[in-house]
């Protein structure tokens, strides 16, 4: 897993058709559901009759603990000399993990299980699944997991499902490129999008499986295929989030130099000397590849990346339950360059991307925009096989 692309970059810091066998349900939290009656932090640590927190923590991260913290309604309550506050989450939605066994999959899934926005988890994979839904099973939070195993039950897993997240596929290992997985992971991204078409069209889809570069316009050539494609619902995820000391919009592409951070546009403002520019540059760029040569063969990014898309997800959301304060960046189709999908934030609302943020594109340095310019020709081929890939595949059928 890589490098951030249209990321929020921390100074100084590192960054299954047919029915299923027998779904494993959680326990869900005693309390009364309220809408528009939500959580100041929640982390599914703690399950009570009431539940209540002294801690300032959350799996969201501080950045989105401060959204939160505006959004949602809360009760104080006097106890033992001590603040707490009431927790009264509406779970209310649905949302399917396709490659729940994985190393970013079962992290995801944790995480996930932990929104009190989501009442029901859906965990797919071809095998191992069930495992991994009887472990979730005892943690005691509001959303209901079930396990969908193999082809067969794929179906049944995607029925009714708000947001779909696509970790599957295999991951990198020392000296890979993502391109080097195009040949595995193009054709499971395929394949399951297919059954996404099919099953709940209007979900919101995130897309992990590397290249994202490639696999974001494999799943957009597919939904057109089977006639329900909607690019403001479609989404690569290419955020790595990380200690926000420092707010860096990274744009561009998920690979290699498609990753471009604009450390002119730093906030709070930093300055840099351009050997530093280059150096922090080349350093985002490759800090997934760092991950994959410390990991010596064992894994990717499998953890932060798992962070990455569980806040995704909640900001998604957030976003369908009606928060009109949601920004989250995401590799989508985009008209800010001649490029058919670039990298950027983006404004997410009920409908899926309510506006594109092109305002950081204005401005940049000669720097920056030689690398924009330098990356241009490196994800216009990706994408293009993306799209050859499933238009050759078409033919062929």
């Amino acid at each position: 897993m890589a490098a951030t692309s249209a990321t929020n970059f921390s100074i100084g810091s590192t960054a299954s058709a047919g029915s299923t066998v027998g779904p494993t349900q959680s326990k869900a939290f005693s309390i009364k559901l309220e809408p528009k009656s939500y959580l100041r932090n929640f982390s599914g640590l703690k399950a009570a009759n009431s539940v209540r927190y002294e801690s300032e923590s959350s799996f969201l991260g501080s950045e989105s603990s401060l959204i939160l913290r505006r959004s949602y309604n809360t009760k104080a309550l006097k106890h033992s000399q001590r603040s707490y506050s009431y927790i009264q989450p509406h779970a209310s939605y649905k949302v399917a993990i396709l490659g729940a066994g994985g190393g970013i999959g079962q992290p995801l899934a944790l995480l996930v299980k932990m929104s009190p926005l989501v009442s029901a988890l859906n965990l797919y994979d071809i095998a191992n699944v069930k495992g991994v839904a009887a472990d979730l099973s005892h943690c005691n939070t509001p959303a209901q997991v079930s396990d969908f195993t193999g082809a067969s039950e794929l179906a049944n897993c995607l029925k009714g499902v708000n947001v779909v997240v696509i970790p599957a596929g295999v991951p990198r290992k020392p000296g890979m490129t993502r391109d080097d997985l195009f040949n595995i992971n193009a054709n499971i991204v395929k394949t399951l999008v297919e059954a996404v078409a099919d099953n709940c069209p209007d979900a919101f889809i995130h897309v992990i499986s590397n290249p994202v570069n490639s696999t974001v316009p494999i799943a957009a050539e597919v939904l057109k295929n089977k006639g329900v494609y909607d690019p403001k619902k479609l989404f690569g995820v290419t955020t790595l989030d990380v200690l926000i000391d420092a707010d860096v919009p990274v744009v561009g592409g998920h690979a290699g130099i498609t990753i471009l951070p604009l450390l002119s546009k730093t906030n709070p403002s930093v300055a840099f000397t351009d050997e530093e520019v280059q150096e922090l540059t080349v350093r985002i760029q490759n800090a997934g590849t760092e991950v994959v040569e410390a990991k010596a063969g064992a894994g990717s990014a499998t953890l932060s990346m798992a962070y990455a898309a569980a806040r995704f997800v909640e900001s998604s959301l957030r976003a369908l339950d009606g928060d009109s304060d949601v920004y989250e960046c995401s590799f989508i189709q985009s008209d800010l360059t001649e490029l058919p999908f670039f990298a950027s934030r983006i404004k997410l609302g009920r409908n899926g991307v309510e506006a594109v943020i092109s305002s950081e594109l204005q401005g940049l340095t000669e720097f920056e925009q030689q690398g924009l310019e330098a990356l241009k020709p490196e994800l216009k081929a990706s994408i293009e096989k993306g799209v050859a890939f499933v238009q050759k595949q078409t033919v062929t059928a």
